[in-house]
């Protein structure tokens, strides 16, 4: 069941007004492709605001809040900078942020258009300067951040109910071979930071380039292989291959990888189909990748 809960460009002006009355006179606008785990509007020009949608989501708040000016000035291209933390209030019942506005639209608008290869170039730096900074200190992979940089077998059950249920159009064998090759290793080097989320609404594209990173809540330190999934979900066998040999990962992270993004189609396939058409049709366009380059590797 969703549980999220509806914020209104109303409730956030009350929240600004009481709370950082310095920027009360400023327009507030929700922002277009706003997210799953939080809303976001836009505040004036220069700043944007996040409501968590739900409970489980308030603990990134606070550790975007104590993680991400760290992290920022390590990073090859702009991150999200806290300006401000909020406290509930206006019926609004959790803590909130307010950011430093980044320049840039949604690499999902383009993905008809842009040069996918540019794109995984760009990601690919992104990733390994990320997966190198100094995680020793960090928070490790749990609940928190739904387990990524954690261990697949977490969501074991999840992946088999759902192949089981979409059996009338997905193959299972193949699924459930890719599903145990990616179960049968794990990381063995030390835990490194993970964004989480590396989707094509988290991926800010100016130019056809990559111009900013956003949305730091799935966060924490781990395994890389979870923030592999963009090779599938948004990449096609030639950009795939050439992000591929940028981040120079190992067969094993690969396949990891690989069922990362076997999970999430699955269950989102699963969940959608029937209901929300251009999600599933999403789900079977990463199904086909998948098994392609399972096959083709």
């Amino acid at each position: 069941m969703d549980d999220r809960i509806v914020v209104t460009t109303q409730q956030v002006r009350a929240l600004i007004a009481s709370q950082f009355p310095q920027w009360a006179a400023l327009d507030v606008q929700p922002v277009d492709l706003s997210g799953w785990d939080n809303r976001s509007f836009r505040l004036g020009e220069d700043m944007l605001v996040r409501m968590p949608s739900a409970e489980r989501y308030v603990a990134q708040v606070e550790k975007e809040h104590r993680w991400l000016p760290e992290l920022g000035p390590l990073l090859p291209v702009p991150i999200p900078a806290p300006l401000a933390l909020g406290q509930p209030g206006e019926q609004y019942p959790f803590c909130w942020s307010v950011y430093r506005w980044l320049k840039g639209e949604p690499l999902a608008r383009y993905l008809d258009s842009i040069e996918l290869s540019a794109i995984a170039i760009d990601v690919a730096a992104f990733l390994k300067a990320l997966h190198g900074i100094d995680a020793s200190a960090g928070p490790p992979a749990g609940a928190h951040n739904f387990h990524r940089g954690g261990s697949l077998a977490v969501y074991d059950g999840e992946a088999r109910a759902s192949a089981a249920r979409l059996a009338n159009e997905v193959d299972q064998a193949l699924a459930m071979e890719i599903w145990q090759l990616a179960l049968s290793s794990h990381w063995q080097g030390k835990g490194v930071w993970v964004h989480g989320d590396i989707a094509e609404g988290n991926l800010l594209v100016q130019d056809g380039r990559l111009s900013a990173v956003i949305d730091f809540g799935s966060s924490g330190v781990g395994d890389p292989s979870s923030d592999l999934i963009l090779a599938w979900n948004v990449l096609d066998a030639h950009s795939r291959a050439v992000f591929r040999q940028a981040l120079g990962l190992d067969e094993a992270t690969w396949q990891r990888g690989r069922g990362w993004a076997l999970w999430k189609a699955l269950i989102v396939l699963d969940a959608e189909r029937g209901r929300n058409e251009k999600m599933a049709e999403w789900s079977r366009r990463t199904l086909r990748e998948i098994f392609a380059d399972h096959l083709e590797n």
